[in-house]
C-alpha cells in the first residue's frame, strides 16, 4: 500500500509539470550598473624605498658572475616591471624620476655588459678547444680565424660604455674589462685598460 501511495505521488507531480505551461520571464534589469575597479596604490615612500631597493641589490650583484645573473635576472625584470608601475604616478617628482632615470641606465648597462662578457667568455672558450686536450693539440676544436677582429670590437666596446657611463666604471671594469683580460691571456691584442692587468 505504501508503495502503491509513493508511486501515485510522483505520478501525480510528472503529470502537473507535464501540463503547466511553460513561463519564461525576460531577465531583471536594474536601474544601476556595479562596475568592479582595482587599482593598486603605493605610497610614495614605499616606492621610493623599493626603487631603492632594487637599485641596491642590482648595483651589488655581481655582473662577472654568469651563474649568479642566470638565477636573478628574470627577478630583477620582474621587479623592475613591477616598479615601472608603481613609479608611475610620482614621475613628475624630480627625485623619484631622477632616481628612475638612474636605474633604467643602470639596467642599460647591466645589459651592454653582460653581453659583451658572454662573447668574450664565448671566444676565450674557443680558443681553449681550438688547442686541444691540455694544450697538446689532441682532439682540437676549430680555430677563430678572425680573433683580432673579435677582439678589437669587444675593445671598442669597453670604450664605448666607458665614455658613456663613466658613473658605473666598476661594474663595466668588473664585467668587460675583466673579460678583456682574460680573452688578452689567451690571444694577444691591445685595449685601453691592459695596463691595470700588467699586459
Amino acid at each position: 500500500m505504501a508503495l502503491f501511495a509513493a508511486t501515485r505521488g510522483v505520478l501525480r507531480s510528472a503529470t502537473r509539470t507535464a501540463l503547466r505551461p511553460a513561463v519564461r520571464t525576460a531577465p531583471s534589469v536594474t536601474a544601476f550598473a556595479r562596475t568592479y575597479v582595482t587599482v593598486e596604490t603605493h605610497s610614495r615612500a614605499a616606492v621610493v624605498d623599493r626603487l631603492n631597493n632594487f637599485h641596491d641589490v642590482v648595483l651589488s650583484a655581481n655582473w662577472a658572475d654568469y651563474l649568479d645573473i642566470v638565477y636573478n635576472e628574470p627577478f630583477w625584470e620582474a621587479e623592475l616591471e613591477r616598479i615601472d608601475s608603481y613609479v608611475q604616478p610620482y614621475l613628475h617628482e624630480t627625485e623619484v624620476s631622477a632616481k628612475y632615470e638612474y636605474v633604467q641606465e643602470m639596467m642599460d648597462v647591466f645589459y651592454q655588459c653582460t653581453d659583451v662578457r658572454d662573447h668574450l667568455n664565448e671566444l676565450a672558450e674557443l680558443v681553449t678547444r681550438s688547442s686541444g686536450l691540455m694544450g697538446t693539440g689532441y682532439n682540437a676544436g676549430e680555430k677563430v680565424e678572425n680573433m683580432d677582429e673579435h677582439a678589437q670590437l669587444c675593445s671598442e666596446a669597453y670604450d664605448r660604455l666607458v665614455e658613456k657611463h663613466p658613473e658605473f666604471l666598476p661594474k663595466i671594469e668588473q664585467t668587460v674589462g675583466h673579460g678583456l683580460a682574460v680573452l688578452r691571456m689567451k690571444h694577444k691584442f691591445r685595449f685601453s685598460s691592459a695596463h691595470r692587468y700588467f699586459f
